[in-house]
C-alpha cells in the first residue's frame, strides 16, 4: 500500500485590492516565522468600471499575480494554498467571471469566506497574538468592503458580525468627491455610528469590559498617524489609538486631497484616498467600545493559517453569494 505522506507546508494566497500576498509556514510553525512570503502588487480599485466590474486588465492582473504565486509555491514544494479572495474581488459584479476566468488560466479557484467567518479568524489571530492571559477581547477588522466584528473570552470567538462599512465602500458611495463637504461628512458619521450601534446593541454593556484590538492597515496607520510607535516587538510595545487623538486628525484628513494625505506619517499612497472614510469607521467603533484599541499585526490571513496548522478546514466556498 501507497504511505501518505501529510504536506510539512501550509500557506494561503491573499489576493486584495492592493496585492496578492502568498504565505507559507511549515507544520509546528508560527505567523511570525514565515519560510516563505511572495507579493505581487495590485491596484483593483483601479480597475473597476462605473457599473461595478472589473475590467480585463484587472483580471489579467489577477491571473498573472495568481500564475506566479503558483510557480513560487511548486519551486518550494507548497501544495497546501488556500487562495483567497478578498471583498475587492468578491465584491465587483462579475465576481463568479474572475473566479471563472482565473481558474481556467491557472488551475486555481479562488475562494470566498463569509463575512462572519473572516471575524471569526481574525479573533483567533488576535487571541494566539495576545494569549489568553489577555482576558475578553473585542476585535475590530476595517477592510474596504466590510468591518468584523468578534468578541469572546476564550480561544474561539461568542459573536461574530460583518458590516458593510469597508473603508473603500465608504468613500466611493458617500465621499466620492477629492475633497469631501462637511455635509457628506456629518452625514456618513451618522450613518455610521447608527450601524455600528445597532449592530453591537446586544453586547454593548458587556463589549465594555473586553480589551479592544484592531487588527487591519487601516487602524495601523490611523495609529501612526496620532503618533503612535511602529508595531516592532510584541503586545506590550504600546501602539494603539485612542478616540481623542483620532476626532481631532478628522477634519485635518477632510481638508486634504489624497495627493497630501499620502505626505501624512502612517497614510500610504495607495490608501490615501480611503483614509478619511476609514477614519470615520474607527471613530464610531472607538465610540461604542471605549475609546481605545490596541493594534494587533495578525489579521484574517494568519488566523486561516492558525486554523490550517491546527487541522481546521476553512470554509470551501467559492460562490460569490455564499460569502
Amino acid at each position: 500500500m501507497r504511505r501518505v505522506v501529510a504536506d510539512t507546508k501550509v500557506g494561503v494566497l491573499d489576493v486584495g485590492s492592493f496585492s496578492a500576498r502568498l504565505v507559507v509556514l511549515e507544520r509546528g510553525g508560527s505567523p511570525l516565522e514565515p519560510v516563505l512570503t511572495h507579493q505581487t502588487k495590485l491596484r483593483l480599485d483601479r480597475e473597476l468600471d462605473a457599473s461595478g466590474r472589473l475590467r480585463k486588465s484587472g483580471i489579467a492582473a489577477i491571473v498573472a499575480a495568481v500564475e506566479a504565486a503558483n510557480q513560487i509555491a511548486a519551486k518550494n514544494g507548497v501544495t497546501d494554498v488556500y487562495p483567497l479572495a478578498t471583498s475587492s474581488i468578491r465584491d465587483a459584479c462579475n465576481a463568479d467571471d474572475v473566479v471563472a476566468e482565473v481558474a481556467r488560466a491557472t488551475g486555481t479557484e479562488l475562494r470566498f469566506l463569509s463575512g462572519r467567518r473572516e471575524a471569526e479568524l481574525t479573533y483567533v489571530a488576535a487571541r494566539r497574538w495576545y494569549g489568553a492571559s489577555a482576558g475578553p477581547l473585542l476585535v475590530l477588522d476595517i477592510g474596504g468592503g466590510t468591518v468584523e466584528l468578534a468578541a469572546g473570552q476564550g480561544e474561539q470567538a461568542e459573536f461574530a458580525r460583518s458590516l458593510r462599512l469597508g473603508a473603500r465602500s465608504m468613500t466611493r458611495d458617500w465621499l466620492p468627491n477629492e475633497v469631501a463637504s462637511s455635509k457628506r461628512i456629518g452625514a456618513l458619521r451618522e450613518h455610521v455610528l447608527d450601524e455600528v450601534r445597532t449592530a453591537l446593541c446586544d453586547v454593548a454593556p458587556l463589549i465594555r469590559e473586553h480589551r479592544t484590538v484592531g487588527c487591519s492597515k487601516v487602524l495601523g496607520q490611523l495609529a501612526r498617524l496620532a503618533g503612535a510607535r511602529p508595531q516592532r516587538g510584541g503586545p506590550d510595545v504600546g501602539h494603539e489609538l485612542l478616540l481623542e487623538d483620532l476626532r481631532r486628525w478628522i477634519p485635518r484628513l477632510a481638508v486634504l486631497p489624497a495627493k497630501r494625505r499620502a505626505e501624512l506619517p502612517g497614510i500610504s499612497r495607495v490608501r490615501a484616498r480611503q483614509a478619511l472614510a476609514g477614519a470615520i469607521v474607527a471613530e464610531a467603533l472607538l465610540t461604542v467600545s471605549g475609546g481605545r484599541v490596541a493594534i494587533c499585526p495578525w489579521s484574517t490571513r494568519e488566523g486561516l493559517l492558525l486554523g490550517m496548522l491546527d487541522g481546521t478546514p476553512p470554509e470551501k466556498s467559492s460562490k460569490r453569494r455564499a460569502a
